[in-house]
């Protein structure tokens, strides 16, 4: 390639931040919505708390290591015969899957980050080295998720929503019912963030903990903030039911106590957002770097503190700039949300992320969280669903593979006649 070094460099830096814009316009926008269309929070304050809590997950935790072939998709053994192939293959990937998010961002369609890359680094494979490159199991499970993490989380967010009708809504005084299960629905939303945190999040930061000890650490954090949630909830003061409009407002005051417990987990499901899916932005540009650095292609490059830097600053720009279109489809357009039924998804949706990550199974934050929603949406009944948006959801779903694929095909042509025709 003889293309100067610099222009590499600056396109992928280029192309870096641009998927990671797209990321947070998308994938960090739909974890959002729910705290958004529920009204626990607004708008700026989700891009407030998702800002600082996802740029520190990506800074902080978003790894020192990251394999520079997308969760083992295409062989590498190919790519080490010809690094150029690998810098065009990046590049077109990111640009391919940056261009599918925007798209679908601006539609409001909440579409998975993950599978986005994951398609656009297949159509690169096919075309630059043949359909045998291609790990197809792999991409055979993924397809397979699409149906198995969006129900399995809206199962759970279900049952939530019963349980919160059963214990504290259903209830004669459900502000009193609220102070004795809110902390511990509380425990176990902090429990959820936290495993995540410790198990996946803070490895890369010199905290590579077993699994006994994050659990440990977990259970502690849990209950350390389930006991002052309570005492913040018996300070709290409710409406007497003797009061004209006393049990409504008792059944406001008790949605007001999920709100911040939504904030709570807002919080920590953006760390633990920003310390993983950083990398789907910032490991094409790694592997780039490391070719450009070495002449070669190593099967992990380690990622510099620069490169990082912009992932995390990318993806609270894209929240900020373009993200609201899918906050409002996630929180708004599925279902009505409330507090309590926003936090059932929420809840949901982390617990599903946990269980898939521990048996392996490839997930999208996007599609577990709309999964979630509308299970909270089932739970009040059929109508409480618009079928309309959740039917636009699906179709973006299936073709986010294909078109990406497509996408990375184009883009790989283009820049093959640009950095090696061209150069030539």
């Amino acid at each position: 390639m003889d293309a100067s070094l610099t222009v590499i460099l600056v396109a992928a830096i280029v192309a870096g931040l641009y998927m990671a814009w797209a990321i947070g316009a998308n994938d960090v926008a739909n974890s959002m919505g729910t705290s958004v269309g529920s009204g626990a929070i607004t708008v700026g304050v989700a891009i407030l708390i998702a800002g600082v809590f996802e740029f520190l997950g990506a800074f902080l935790a978003g790894g020192e290591v990251t394999s520079t072939i997308r969760k083992g998709i295409v062989d590498a053994e190919a790519l080490e015969e010809d690094p150029d192939l690998l810098v065009v293959g990046m590049l077109s990937a990111l640009l391919a899957a940056a261009a599918w998010l925007t798209f679908a961002s601006r539609f409001g369609w909440p579409v998975s980050t993950t599978h986005s890359i994951v398609g656009a680094i297949i159509g690169f494979a096919v075309v630059a080295i043949g359909l045998d490159a291609v790990h197809w199991w792999d991409v055979a499970k993924i397809a397979a998720s699409w149906v198995v993490t969006p129900v399995l989380a809206g199962a759970i967010a279900f049952l939530l929503v019963l349980s919160v009708q059963w214990l504290i809504f259903d209830k004669e005084d459900p502000a009193l019912y609220a102070r004795r299960y809110v902390p511990v629905y509380i425990f176990a939303a902090v429990l959820v963030t936290a495993v995540v945190t410790f198990v996946k999040g803070l490895k890369h930061v010199g905290m590579d903990l077993s699994m006994p000890m994050a659990i440990l650490y977990s259970v502690l954090a849990a209950g350390i903030v389930a006991v002052a949630s309570r005492l913040v909830i018996d300070r709290l003061s409710f409406q007497s039911l003797d009061s004209p409009t006393g049990g409504q407002s008792r059944f406001n005051d008790v949605e007001k106590v999920f709100g911040i417990l939504m904030i709570v987990t807002a919080s920590g499901m953006a760390f633990a957002h920003g310390s993983n899916d950083v990398a789907n932005a910032i490991g094409p540009v790694a592997a780039i770097v490391g070719v450009v650095t070495t002449g070669g292609v190593a099967a992990k490059s380690a990622v510099p503190v620069w490169v990082l830097l912009i992932g995390a600053a990318g993806i609270v720009v894209g929240l900020a700039t373009f993200g609201y279109r899918v906050m409002v489809t996630i929180g708004r357009k599925i279902t009505e949300l409330t507090p309590s039924r926003g936090f059932a998804a929420e809840f949901a949706a982390a617990s599903t992320v946990v269980v898939a990550s521990g048996t392996g199974l490839p997930v999208s934050t996007t599609q577990t969280l709309v999964g979630a929603v509308m299970g909270v949406g089932l739970a009040r009944g059929m109508g409480a669903l618009d079928f309309g948006v959740v039917r636009t959801i699906f179709v973006s779903w299936v073709v986010t593979l294909p078109v990406g694929a497509g996408l990375a095909v184009a883009f790989y042509y283009l820049l093959s006649a640009i950095f090696v025709r061209g150069a030539g």
